[in-house]
């Protein structure tokens, strides 16, 4: 039996889902049982499976940039350590203050990292599933 608790408009309600046996469905709200005829069988939820872990050199180092000295440019920082989910811009490109440029996954969010500054971008440092800690330089605007 599988249990959710909810909270509307100051109530806690706490519904547990039992057997599904063909098209009806057992259901306790708040400890009465109610059986639920169902119309149509309950959808299968499919997940995509995440990757198990960073993605790893030829060694199996995992793949890690590492903050490095400032080139004298104005450079996109990783405000905290994550991985490289897209790449948004590419070298060439002309962006303007405020544009997302990066999505770094961390925490299991994704962040946009925008342009510090517009400009031409000169450099991109990472790689799409690049890991990197906070400080390492993503991209830099001249």
């Amino acid at each position: 039996m599988k249990e959710y608790k909810y909270r509307i408009n100051g109530n806690l309600y706490k519904v547990s889902v039992g057997d599904i046996e063909k098209n009806i469905a057992h259901v306790e709200v708040n400890g009465t049982t109610y059986n639920v005829e169902m119309e149509e069988a309950a959808p299968v939820k499919v997940s995509t499976p995440k990757p198990s872990s960073a993605p790893r050199t030829a060694t199996g180092e995992p793949v890690i940039s590492k903050p490095t000295v400032s080139s004298g440019a104005d450079a996109v920082k990783s405000p905290l350590p994550g991985v490289v989910n897209d790449i948004l811009v590419k070298v060439g490109d002309t962006v303007s203050v405020g544009q997302t440029v990066l999505i770094l996954e961390a925490m299991k969010m994704e962040n946009n990292i925008n342009a510090i500054k517009s400009g031409k971008v000169t450099a991109v440092k990472v790689n799409k599933g690049d890991s990197v800690l906070e400080g390492t330089e993503l991209i830099i605007i001249e």
